[in-house]
């Protein structure tokens, strides 16, 4: 039976990156199967960004968006701290070590903006969202994290007697940048004591990866029936089935997001090293904004290796892609830290819808790995001379369109919204 569900979440267009595509996405596999989704956001004149793409704009076209005020600490922090960015997840966009200022910041947001500093949206969020309920009441409603402030809205709402499932892209206490806010032992207290309320009081937990269900449903007390996978995923039509295999004069690597000092780069420098050595020249292209330290080691070896290395900044999510589908390779590095078998990224599935190889390091018996080697895609490596020699005899092709169906947007929302009767 159609459900009518409001989406509860902080990143939304003209936001971009990859925490807007899963829901952006899924709403709109969500519509075409019938359900009536509207999303209930934070207005983009209140909002901080730390990347935005308004060519997503596009794609929300058929879906209703209530917007609201917000207050947002990190306003307050650009001015402190006389940056002109906001921070990206793990502080990616700040090279090297943090300043008094930073440190006194980031300590200020660790101790005292819990569980983050957008939780000032919350109230703007709630009284709009029972307002549209008042009019016409909602099945459900689905809350996405981070913020992990978002699922306070729906456990509010849940207060108000209405349905309420929280979806978590990422680690709420455990997420690998939480030690950079200093929280002080009263602080870790009073968030475990939030995000156990999150998970106890949810109707279910939907999380992207086998690894973080078991993370999060190890916090309570055998209730692992309400913790559902749901992945993310990836839209055929953003990508050219027929496209044909590039010929680059120049093999050519491609690397899109995030790339911060806890990717496994030493790794990466030395299959680098090994290759150009043994193989001859290598290009090596990144859509997204690496860490300050990352980009000069690369420029270092570029200069002493034959190896041509391009960083292109953030790009609009086509752009992206084409990108993507115009590689040899696609690089895939999955961060080194506690906890990583679980870690699942939008970004693997873009991987996957471009058909295009993917090689990279990261655990060998993680989820990441086990998808790949299961749609044939490629692999992940912990040795740097066994990928080189991989590398060099790497497939033109990744994926089929087969081994990658059930990896589609539209095949999770199908298999999402069986649950929305049980």
């Amino acid at each position: 039976m159609p459900k009518r569900i409001l989406v509860a979440t902080y990143y939304w267009p003209p936001a971009g990156g990859p925490g807007v595509q899963r829901w952006l996405k899924t709403a709109q596999a969500l519509k075409h199967l019938g359900h009536d989704v509207e999303v209930l956001t934070v207005d983009p004149a209140y909002a901080t960004y730390p990347l935005r793409d308004e060519s997503l704009l596009a794609e929300t076209l058929g879906i209703s968006v209530h917007a609201t005020p917000a207050r947002d600490w990190f306003g307050a922090y650009q001015k402190l701290t006389r940056r002109k960015e906001v921070p990206f997840s793990g502080f990616a966009n700040q090279a090297g070590a943090p300043g008094p200022i930073q440190r006194l910041s980031r300590w200020v947001r660790g101790n005292f903006f819990l569980p983050d500093p957008r939780r000032g949206w919350n109230r703007y969020a709630v009284a709009e969202a029972l307002r549209q309920h008042a009019r016409a009441p909602f099945d459900l409603v689905v809350t996405s994290g981070p913020p992990h402030s978002t699922h306070l809205i729906g456990f509010e709402l849940q207060q108000h007697g209405m349905r309420w499932w929280a979806d978590f892209r990422d680690p709420w206490t455990d997420i690998y940048y939480y030690r950079m806010f200093y929280p002080s032992a009263w602080a870790r207290r009073r968030d475990a004591a939030l995000e156990r309320r999150v998970l106890q009081h949810a109707e279910r937990v939907l999380c992207v990866s086998d690894d973080l269900k078991r993370l999060l449903a190890g916090k309570l007390d055998g209730a692992h029936e309400k913790f559902l996978v749901v992945p993310n995923g990836y839209d055929p039509a953003d990508f050219d089935d027929q496209a044909p295999v590039p010929r680059n004069e120049v093999r050519t690597v491609v690397y899109t997001g995030t790339l911060t000092l806890d990717y496994p780069l030493d790794a990466l420098y030395s299959a680098l090293r090994t290759y150009t050595t043994e193989h001859g020249a290598l290009k090596l292209v990144f859509a997204g904004r690496p860490a300050q330290e990352a980009k000069d080691a690369l420029e270092a070896l570029a200069r002493e290796l034959p190896l041509r290395v391009e960083f292109k900044g953030y790009l609009p999510h086509a752009e992206s892609v084409a990108l993507l589908q115009g590689a040899d390779a696609l690089l895939l590095l999955i961060p080194e830290l506690p906890n990583n078998r679980g870690i699942l990224t939008g970004k693997l599935f873009e991987y996957l819808g471009s058909g295009r190889p993917i090689w990279g390091f990261g655990p060998v018996d993680g989820d990441a790995n086990a998808i790949l080697r299961e749609t044939h895609a490629g692999g992940l490596f912990d040795d740097a001379h066994e990928a080189a020699a991989a590398l060099a005899q790497w497939p033109e092709q990744g994926a089929s369109p087969e081994a990658r169906g059930r990896y589609t947007r539209l095949g999770i929302a199908n298999e999402l919204a069986a649950y929305f009767d049980k």
